[in-house]
């Protein structure tokens, strides 16, 4: 099969093999479902991450279970994301611009992750595991789905931090947040730079709420457990 040029952007649909991510829509949305999702709240959709607070920050006695059902949301991206780098390094398809991207990207990943699971403690949701469907065999088709998660990350993000109700994470969240539009628009300009898609293609970026991005991640399969 015949791959798109760079510059054509990839949707999650694209990369769709059989939905298996449905199942923690589902979780969320109230159905009974996985034990696992049920357990860990997971969910997958957004970067949230606890790197800006002091090291050693856990989530106090009596935090709200809305905030901590965010995090394992974002905990669980974060795996995503981190896993997928590092598939992709291991590989050993990528080359220049485009390996230093992986390298730097991942480290954050797992720097994130490693401050949800910190902060989180025993409520932190276990590491799933991931079948990223041939996506990081290719520099071309691994650059589409970094984009891909990229950018829905970075609107998942934005429409859970107005639900934060934890100072000390929402602060936190800014600072994510931060970074994980750098990784969208580094990934952009490494597609093609001066094309489209552009490193800031609007002044504005659209929020999207847990259902949209649960929705849309369902449709990778990437999250087999």
């Amino acid at each position: 099969m015949q791959e798109p040029a760079l510059h054509e952007v990839a949707t999650l649909e694209e990369v769709d093999r059989d939905g298996a991510v449905r199942e923690a829509a589902e979780a969320v949305r109230g159905d009974t479902r996985a034990a696992f999702f049920r357990k860990g709240g997971v969910l997958a959709g957004v970067g949230l991450g606890l790197a800006a607070l002091p090291a050693g920050f856990a989530l106090a006695q009596g935090t709200p279970k809305s905030d901590v059902k965010i995090l394992n949301y974002a905990l669980t991206l974060e795996f995503l994301e981190a896993a997928f780098y590092q598939e992709a390094l291991e590989n050993g398809k990528l080359d220049g611009v485009t390996r230093t991207f992986a390298q730097v990207t991942g480290a954050h990943e797992n720097a994130h992750v490693e401050a949800l699971q910190a902060a989180l403690g025993s409520a932190a949701t276990k590491a799933p595991t991931f079948d990223f469907k041939g996506t990081t065999n290719s520099e071309g088709t691994f650059l589409r789905t970094a984009q891909t998660l990229e950018d829905t990350g970075v609107s998942a993000y934005q429409g859970q931090a107005p639900e934060i109700k934890t100072p000390e994470v929402l602060a936190s969240a800014g600072a994510i947040l931060a970074v994980e539009a750098r990784h969208a628009a580094w990934v952009r300009d490494i597609i093609g730079a001066g094309q489209s898609p552009t490193p800031a293609p609007a002044a504005f970026n659209k929020a999207m709420t847990m259902k949209e991005v649960l929705d849309a991640v369902g449709q990778t399969g990437f999250i087999q457990s």
